[in-house]
């Protein structure tokens, strides 16, 4: 939780309050036309078509007013906003896990809520990072000063010799790019830490805790009760019956065989 507040201004601060420069020479076939610097400068939100400078046209004094190419703000902007307002709702959340606790677990209301936010920002962070990534990829070439000198009508003549002199530095925009993923990996990766604190783990754990026991009873119940047989399966009580003898008297008969008739009279 602590490193997200830290890592959105890593973020933002590194994209935010980014600005470049680069420097261009133009050597015409009369020295005098010549300028052998010119100087580009350039910030975010990256707008640069509203970027202008000036480059000699080698035929005499005169000079055209020329601008780079390219509005890459959209991205720019979508990646800082981003960035700012997690870093104020971690802050926000941070004070909340702090000293208000008990204000945070009431009635579940907490956790769903960061729960949910914690969702939406992944999501923002990874969309942001990705959009960004790409526009930065866009502000390189439109900035490379090789692609700048292409602009130039002085330079499409081969007597003038037009030369890249220094490249813009673009190493605080690959880190934004990076803490922009870093970010997206910090959040998505506390969802299952912060779902856990919600009602809905806790209600699924004590549904499958209650599905096993009712499992389990099931099976004790649905058991044989083999108490009712004798140890060698049979049943317990002997079997008999009685038939009517030839004399009219009753002749019993039991597991030993009947009885002698002398015995009955």
């Amino acid at each position: 939780m602590c490193l997200w507040p830290l890592f959105a201004i890593f973020a933002f601060a590194t994209c935010g309050g980014y600005s470049g420069e680069l420097h261009l020479s133009v050597d015409c076939a009369n020295k005098s036309e010549s300028d052998l610097n010119i100087d580009i400068a350039f910030a975010y939100p990256f707008r640069l078509h509203q970027v202008n400078f000036d480059a000699p046209t080698c035929e005499g004094k005169r000079r055209e007013k020329l601008s780079l190419i390219g509005d890459f703000s959209s991205s720019a902007e979508f990646f800082v906003t981003i960035a700012v307002f997690a870093f104020l709702y971690s802050l926000a959340a941070t004070v909340v896990y702090i000293f208000f606790q008990n204000k945070y677990r009431e009635n579940n209301r907490g956790p769903l809520i960061d729960f949910i936010v914690t969702v939406v920002f992944s999501f923002l962070w990874l969309v942001s990072s990705s959009a960004w990534a790409k526009g930065l990829s866009d502000v390189k070439i439109a900035t490379d000063p090789e692609e700048v000198l292409l602009l130039m009508s002085a330079c499409k003549q081969q007597s003038n010799k037009c030369l890249p002199v220094r490249s813009p530095v673009m190493s605080s925009l690959n880190t934004s790019v990076v803490f922009g993923f870093l970010n997206f990996i910090l959040w998505a990766g506390n969802i299952w830490f912060v779902f856990k604190e919600t009602g809905w783990h806790s209600s699924g754990q004590r549904h499958a805790q209650d599905t096993m026991e009712k499992q389990s009873s099931g099976y004790n119940q649905g058991g044989y009760n083999q108490d009712s047989y004798g140890p060698a399966g049979g049943y317990n009580q002997p079997g008999s019956y009685s038939q009517v003898g030839e004399y009219g008297q009753s002749q019993s008969y039991g597991q030993s065989g009947p009885t002698s008739f002398a015995n009955q009279i």
